[in-house]
């Protein structure tokens, strides 16, 4: 099962997701500047462990430099946590998620006619 994480942790995993599944600290610390992030470098070493241990990140060691990989896909986190949602709020119900975001306007009719498209395009 793959944990769920804090949103400092989250915006980490973004990071490194954006780049392609891997990323230096140094160019994660560079992508938390240019987003207006002014985290310590401890807190983002902390954040960082924090991922490793739970299973979402490895370390990899380049010299005296950390890289960092993805052991999980953003596709495969996401998909995970909404099943984890479904199961707590809906009773493992699609229909129940689906409905929930129909009745309060929260699925746009743009959002329903690309969805639409996806399900024929994807459909078996």
């Amino acid at each position: 099962m793959v944990q769920p994480v804090s949103d400092s942790e989250l915006a980490l995993m973004r990071i490194v997701w954006s780049a392609g599944g891997r990323a230096r600290y140094a160019e994660i610390m560079e992508a938390l500047a240019r987003s207006g992030c002014t985290w310590q470098k401890n807190t983002v070493i902390t954040l960082l462990s924090r991922l490793v241990e739970k299973g979402l990140l490895r370390v990899n060691k380049l010299g005296r430099r950390n890289e960092y990989a993805a052991v999980v896909s953003q596709l495969d986190y996401q998909t995970a946590q909404t099943q984890a949602l479904m199961d707590k709020l809906y009773a493992g119900s699609a229909r129940g998620l689906v409905a929930a975001l129909i009745q309060k306007d929260l699925l746009t009719p743009e959002d329903y006619a690309e969805l639409k498209r996806f399900w024929e395009e994807e459909k078996p």
